[in-house]
């Protein structure tokens, strides 16, 4: 992925990286916790929802996030402030 890529879709990648956030906060879910659930790192769970990061995440991984809350995908893709 290019930096152009990145920096294009910087915002979307920050909101989906808030989403997550919101949802596992929502199920009373620690990073570590999903991180474990998902077999990533914690640190890695950090830089994906934080939104001073950019952190592009696979699809894989956001299946992987939303079959761990029990969530539809689609949810993390929000792009609107709620």
């Amino acid at each position: 992925m290019s930096q152009n890529s990145l920096n294009k879709y910087e915002s979307r990648y920050k909101r989906i990286g808030l989403n997550i956030a919101l949802q596992r906060k929502m199920k009373n879910i620690t990073q570590a916790q999903l991180a474990e659930k998902i077999g990533i790192s914690r640190t890695h769970m950090s830089n994906i929802e934080a939104p001073n990061m950019l952190t592009p995440v696979s699809l894989e991984v956001i299946f992987e996030i939303s079959d761990a809350l029990n969530i539809k995908p689609e949810v993390l893709f929000r792009m609107d402030e709620e």
